[in-house]
């Protein structure tokens, strides 16, 4: 009776997580499914989920008329660029995480407290910054804020943390130098906190829209959220082409937190232990 109890409550359990997991997904398919729908489906009354006559008219349209092309390889030069600041925060974590000098708790706590100041703060001086730098309309102004971020090295930091101590100092003893130590011995063991860092500054650097729409006052500068934001305004409502052009945002982050779920799920129980 227990195994039959048992067997019941999996069921139960696993068909109320697949209507969930189909509920939270259906918006996603819906905006799929809407992109590759011709305008008179996508308007049609009552609506229907599944397209009948399905078109890629308006992904050519987003890349043939509406310059997504070059809003497309902005963002992912914004991307590549935001990416290299993953070394930069891993550096700053061994240096709070393995040595020891002066200031070391009060420089770290100011790395936290700038996670407690709003984005939108930093926003008028940072421009004023990168205007003196001549950085405006360029697409370093743009990823220059996003490189490092207090969050980011806070987890690199607990990370790192758990490397031993004793694997560090056999390193020394066997001549190698500090850069060598942190390339060859504590970057492949910090693997699972670089995919989760890896992914977060991704999304971030992706999915970046008011900073770029007040730094690049050129178009030929925007990123695909802020070409997204402008469908409303640049053409008559056309469902269609704007679930075309979200899916063109959202794909991509789900594609590449598919393939690093399993490090993202590692990093963070690691970057937990002491």
């Amino acid at each position: 009776m227990r195994t039959v109890s048992r067997r019941g409550l999996t069921l139960t359990i696993g068909v109320a997580l697949s209507v969930g997991a189909l509920l939270t997904a259906f918006p996603f398919l819906w905006m799929i499914f809407g992109s590759v729908k011709p305008l008179s489906e996508s308007v049609a009354d009552p609506p229907r989920i599944l397209p009948q006559a399905p078109t890629f008219e308006h992904f050519a349209r987003l890349f043939g008329e509406m310059d997504f092309g070059r809003y497309l390889v902005n963002t992912i030069m914004v991307v590549l660029i935001s990416l290299a600041g993953v070394v930069l925060m891993a550096m700053a974590g061994y240096g709070f995480a393995k040595f020891r000098f002066r200031g070391r708790g009060l420089m770290f706590f100011l790395v936290l407290a700038t996670m407690m100041i709003p984005v939108q703060v930093t926003m008028i001086p940072t421009y004023l910054i990168l205007n003196g730098m001549k950085l405006t309309d360029t697409l370093i102004g743009i990823a220059l804020p996003g490189l490092v971020s207090g969050f980011g090295v806070f987890l690199f930091r607990q990370f790192m943390s758990t490397v031993p101590t004793e694997t560090i100092e056999a390193a020394r003893i066997d001549g190698a130098g500090e850069a060598r130590i942190f390339w060859r011995i504590i970057l492949p063991l910090s693997r699972p906190i670089i995919a989760v860092q890896i992914i977060l500054t991704f999304i971030t650097a992706w999915n970046s829209f008011l900073w770029p729409l007040i730094i690049a006052g050129d178009e030929r500068l925007y990123t695909l959220s802020v070409g997204v934001s402008l469908l409303n305004r640049q053409i008559a409502t056309n469902p269609s082409l704007q679930m075309a052009g979200s899916t063109l945002m959202v794909v991509p982050i789900l594609v590449v937190f598919v393939v690093f779920q399993r490090h993202i799920v590692q990093g963070f129980t690691l970057s937990g232990l002491k």
